[in-house]
């Protein structure tokens, strides 16, 4: 029988991440040896035009070296990692609100799109991500006889 470190957190946390409520939120978790660790993911929007999805993920000091998309059974996948810097042993930091570690945010895609052609850009701190749409074959009206 083993002993494991009860987190009385984590069912709440479980809790949100299925309901998706504040899913952008850092969240503690505890590592193999007992340390805290804190889980993020970036501010991602959505928005459509005529031609085209985008998804704009904030990725502020992540290097485009660090990013990965993924396409993969109609699903498109964000991941990568935002590094700590080193630190230097002369500097005191009185306060930290930074967030690092690695991140992944997956998102489904709709059935419409050119798969081949979505490409992205990465450009003051924000992750672009065009997804071109595929257009509908448009049908001429067909005239029925009536017997």
């Amino acid at each position: 029988m083993s002993i494991v470190r009860w987190d009385p957190f984590n069912e709440i946390d479980s809790l949100l991440n299925r309901t998706r409520l504040l899913s952008g939120l850092p969240r503690w978790a505890l590592e193999g040896n007992g340390a805290a660790k804190v889980d993020w993911s970036p501010s991602t929007d959505i928005s459509e035009t005529d031609k085209e999805y985008l998804i704009r993920a904030e990725l502020p000091a992540v290097k485009k070296e660090d990013v990965k998309v993924t396409v993969d059974d109609g699903t498109i996948t964000i991941q990568g990692e935002r590094r700590q810097q080193k630190e230097d042993k002369t500097t005191k930091f009185h306060r930290v609100e930074s967030f690092y570690g690695t991140f992944a945010r997956s998102f489904t895609l709709p059935k419409q799109v050119k798969l081949d052609a979505i490409r992205c850009e990465n450009k003051d701190g924000v992750l672009t991500v065009h997804i071109p749409k595929e257009e509908a074959a448009k049908q001429k009206p067909k005239l029925i006889k009536v017997d």
